[in-house]
């Protein structure tokens, strides 16, 4: 990888084209490198979640976004090569008993959210909704070219446990979820 990634200035996506992983070229603008793109901005946000001091108690929620973070680079890995599949149910299924796990001593909801609250928990939101925005693009993707199912679900099971990271996150800080007044005439 080292030798790969000694030179970074290429110029060879000057024209408007860029490297898939098997060798192949396709346009900047893409659904396949429009949902790679999608994917990294994710990862990115993820990122500076982990950036953010968390409540002692937390400490389980960092290692599992680390773990997602590899799992999101996984996935670019999938899309950037037509024909891979690297995401499988056990990716999916994991994400799911983290979510259960996450939401177990939370309340249940009886009124939607608001993304906010602390600033982790913003955070999180704020992935969850770039996360959805990734899962939009895989779905286009799709109708075109042969995309796993996996993938597509990983995304989906993915914004779920973002979400209730958030919830998690502002309950730790001693605060509640920041609910949707509709009416607040």
């Amino acid at each position: 990888m080292g030798n790969r990634l000694s030179k970074i200035v290429t110029r060879t996506g000057d024209g408007g084209t860029t490297g898939l992983g098997d060798g192949s070229r396709v346009g900047k603008d893409s659904p396949r490198i429009d949902t790679l793109g999608e994917i990294d901005e994710l990862n990115s946000s993820i990122g500076v979640l982990l950036a953010e001091s968390l409540p002692t108690e937390c400490a389980e929620i960092r290692e599992t976004l680390l773990a997602v973070q590899h799992h999101l680079f996984d996935l670019g890995g999938e899309i950037c090569i037509p024909g891979y599949t690297r995401i499988t149910e056990e990716h999916v299924a994991q994400l799911e008993a983290w979510a259960e796990t996450y939401n177990k001593p939370l309340t249940p909801l009886k009124e939607f959210i608001l993304p906010g609250g602390t600033r982790p928990a913003a955070l999180a939101h704020l992935s969850r909704t770039i996360c959805r925005r990734a899962e939009r693009s895989i779905v286009h993707l799709g109708h075109n070219e042969a995309v796993s199912d996996h993938a597509r679900r990983y995304l989906n099971r993915l914004s779920d446990l973002l979400f209730v990271i958030g919830r998690t996150l502002n309950r730790a800080a001693g605060n509640g979820d920041v609910l949707w007044q509709h009416k607040r005439d």
